[in-house]
């Protein structure tokens, strides 16, 4: 049944990577529910450590799980690191999955990623579209390693039955992503990027690629409040996309963020530079039936992110001022 009511009261919820963008937004949300939150550092629990992670399972024993870790980035990362990003990202999911399994987890929800989808597959992208056509090259690895993901999922719902369920987000942007300047995703490096000229005061800002193809952007505090809402009422074998349903060119990306950075130089496409998908928008007709939608406009949700790209870059100077000699 997609529609199975599942309580989280009083349960004991685990978030895989609480300290990443998509872990730390999943923590605030559940802050609001009557659970009890189960979290553990990277350095007590390597998750690429099957031993590491059943002995952690075994004296834990979570009944919730959202699997949330992983090995990410942006184009250059995703196309330079790529043993990397294949082997820790197919290690997490095959350790957590088969742990929750052995250990007789009540519901777990794994996180996949949007770049699941063929390159040149129907937009939007349904769910059932996976496997039916090639990958962006580019970021292959870490899309093949989230696909095992899905299929571990859905091979344990049919052979033990097991409440196992894989959602599928669009681009995610938010507090606590990660604004290095060559492995972060579009949104923190475009933020990045301009905050640095604007200080500067250089005359233009390059971007990378041609500035045409065209994403989808989704808050992360949103991403966390319809995936809460989907351990309640999801319950099904099939993939289920979250997005907003609604797309922009990078171009007209570009100029949102000069804007809220406060930068009023030129912009410049580099075309050197890949340009990914052409397109990515996420179909979710699926979701919306249950009843949820995206609530943050895209302005309101970038202001919010400039402001956590501000509050890091100051800890960082102070940091760097408190070792210096």
């Amino acid at each position: 049944m997609a529609n199975a009511p599942f309580e989280l009261t009083g349960k004991s919820v685990y978030v895989a990577g609480h300290r990443g963008m998509v872990g730390s937004a999943l923590a605030r949300r559940l802050a609001r529910e009557d659970v009890k939150l189960v979290t553990v550092d990277r350095r007590e629990v390597d998750l690429c450590n099957q031993a590491a992670v059943f002995d952690w399972f075994a004296k834990t024993r979570p009944e919730v799980i959202f699997v949330a870790a992983a090995k990410v980035g942006g184009i250059v990362a995703n196309d330079t690191l790529r043993a990397e990003f294949i082997y820790d990202n197919i290690a997490i999911a095959a350790n957590v999955i088969h742990a929750a399994y052995l250990n007789g987890a009540e519901k777990l929800m794994f996180l996949g990623s949007s770049c699941i989808y063929p390159k040149l597959a129907p937009q939007p992208l349904r769910e059932d579209t996976v496997l039916s056509g090639p990958l962006e090259p580019t970021n292959e690895p870490y899309a093949i390693a989230k696909i095992a993901g899905i299929k571990m999922v859905e091979a344990y719902r049919r052979q033990f039955g097991s409440d196992f369920i894989s959602v599928m987000p669009t681009n995610l942007y938010g507090p606590g992503d990660n604004y290095h300047p060559e492995q972060s995703h579009v949104v923190a490096a475009l933020i990045r990027r301009f905050h640095e000229a604007k200080v500067a005061g250089a005359k233009s800002v390059a971007v990378w690629g041609t500035g045409t193809p065209r994403r989808e952007f989704l808050y992360v505090d949103d991403m966390a409040d319809a995936c809460v809402c989907l351990m309640k009422t999801y319950s099904s074998a099939e993939l289920i996309n979250i997005g907003t349903g609604e797309d922009i060119t990078i171009a007209e990306f570009a100029r949102v963020v000069a804007e809220i950075v406060g930068y009023s130089g030129e912009i410049a496409f580099d075309s050197s530079r890949p340009d990914g998908t052409p397109r990515k928008l996420l179909d979710v007709s699926r979701l919306a039936k249950l009843g949820w939608r995206a609530r943050t406009r895209l302005t309101d949700g970038m202001r919010q992110t400039y402001q956590d790209f501000l509050a890091v870059s100051a800890k960082s100077d102070k940091r760097r001022e408190s070792c210096s000699c």
